[in-house]
């Protein structure tokens, strides 16, 4: 028998085995089912408070019930009638599209004789068959499923029901929201220090052991810093963390907060927050925090005064242990900081410039894919000193659209080294001092005048 008829029995299976016993909810359900049973409407249905609970309507209604397009949908099989039609204890109505199993006993029996593996990980599966599968741990399996705070549909169903007011849906503008199965990066596509590593293995297993921690009065961990120049990692890791944890990841950068069309400041800077918090378990990420060192000793406008001292209250009144929040800042200028600023995080995480191992195996992982002869990381680390992660990846960006001008899939070493010469000679490109007036150095060979064409040329050069 074929995968496609397994992988739509274990959809029908669950969705049965999901209606018939109501002990289990909306996080049992794995994420690849459950996304094709939110309603289009998910904020009607969901309450601030988690699924499943007394005091909420679960935001997932049962009976739920499977059709031809869910079953596409939610298993990638292109014809879910075709996979099964052939099952004796399978059926379809025509007319809505829905599929039903017409004998639950033989589709288990022979689900189970087929499929056990399959049990292991999916939780409504483990809970009906724990005794009767080795290696079945309904607990285990649900631990190990993507919580349903995570997803998509969760999130835009809280962000609806809570900036249902007009005048607030702009505050929206301040944050980006992601949910973990939008984020492309995992801490394995990323080459950390020890410390790095040290660092994030630590607050794992804070986040672990919240109870632990919040029993023995250890409140204030779980707001960490980034510190670091442009282009070394610190936003690619709080994403790759909330991959990790299948936690939604919020960014705001500060210095939108002086943004004229987001209304009052210091009331959406609490409103970010107040997201955080809704949105829990969660990783709130801070960018460009030297804003807050910048505006508190400058001239700035009161109402921007008033913003960052909301902002400083509000890391302080935010916590891992009792709101489930992450903070984590990142800042390009560490000097820039007073203390108050620094005291408001207990864990400091350096984000230095590679060194040239690391840029060996940063150079390593993002060519896994490609085709190279005679690659010799190791040389090309030793030539690129001084540059950072994501210089790196511009490098093999300029090596790759170079190869591809010359008809070319698989790259050489020496497209390696072309592509680090015109990367050092772009980045020279932005430390020349430009004399007002004076363009005629950006234009190929120099001799072309006159304000337009000098700045038409003028921007050639900024890949």
């Amino acid at each position: 028998m074929s995968d496609a008829a397994l992988d739509v029995v274990e959809f029908l299976l669950t969705a049965s085995l999901y209606n018939d016993n109501r002990a289990l909810d909306e996080n049992d359900l794995p994420p690849r089912y459950r996304q094709v049973f939110w309603p289009d409407g998910a904020a009607e249905s969901t309450g601030p408070d988690r699924p499943g609970s007394d005091d909420s309507p679960l935001g997932i209604e049962r009976p739920i019930r499977p059709t031809i397009e869910t079953a596409r949908r939610a298993t990638g099989v292109e014809n879910p009638w075709s996979a099964i039609s052939g099952l004796m204890f399978t059926d379809r109505d025509e007319f809505s599209g829905s599929l039903e199993l017409t004998q639950q006993d033989m589709a288990e029996e022979w689900f189970l004789d087929r499929g056990e593996q399959r049990v292991i990980h999916n939780p409504v599966l483990a809970y009906a068959y724990e005794d009767e599968v080795d290696g079945a741990d309904y607990e285990a399996a649900r631990d190990a499923n993507r919580p349903v705070q995570a997803d998509r549909a969760w999130i835009d169903g809280l962000l609806a029901q809570y900036f249902a007011d007009e005048e607030e849906e702009e505050m929206l503008d301040l944050v980006d929201i992601r949910a973990p199965e939008e984020i492309e990066t995992t801490l394995d596509d990323l080459v950390l220090t020890e410390d790095q590593e040290a660092e994030i293995h630590k607050i794992v297993k804070a986040i672990e052991h919240r109870e632990y921690l919040a029993q023995i009065g250890l409140r204030e961990i779980g707001k960490l810093l980034f510190v670091g120049p442009p282009g070394t990692g610190k936003t690619s890791t709080a994403r790759a963390l909330a991959y990790d944890l299948d936690l939604p990841f919020v960014e705001v950068k500060l210095s939108m907060i002086t943004s004229q069309y987001l209304g009052e400041t210091a009331k959406n800077v609490e409103k970010v927050f107040e997201v955080a918090k809704r949105l829990s378990p969660c990783i709130l990420f801070m960018d460009e925090f030297d804003f807050v060192a910048k505006t508190r000793a400058s001239d700035e406008h009161a109402a921007i005064k008033r913003a960052v001292n909301t902002l400083l209250k509000s890391i302080d009144n935010i916590s891992l242990i009792q709101d489930d929040v992450l903070l984590i800042g990142a800042t390009n200028h560490p000097d820039q900081l007073d203390a108050a600023a620094w005291r408001r995080f207990d864990e400091i995480v350096n984000f230095p410039k590679p060194d040239v191992q690391m840029r060996a195996d940063i150079l390593r992982l993002i060519t896994r894919p490609m085709d190279i002869v005679d690659f010799d990381p190791d040389e090309l680390a030793e030539e690129t000193e001084g540059l950072t992660g994501s210089d790196l990846r511009m490098v093999l960006r300029e090596a790759v659209l170079d190869a591809l001008t010359e008809e070319r899939t698989a790259l050489t070493q020496e497209d390696f080294v072309d592509a680090i010469e015109d990367f050092e000679e772009r980045d020279n490109l932005k430390d020349l001092d430009m004399i007002e007036g004076d363009h005629d150095a950006l234009v190929a060979g120099g001799d072309i005048s006159g304000s337009d064409a000098s700045a038409d040329g003028g921007h050639g050069h900024d890949h």
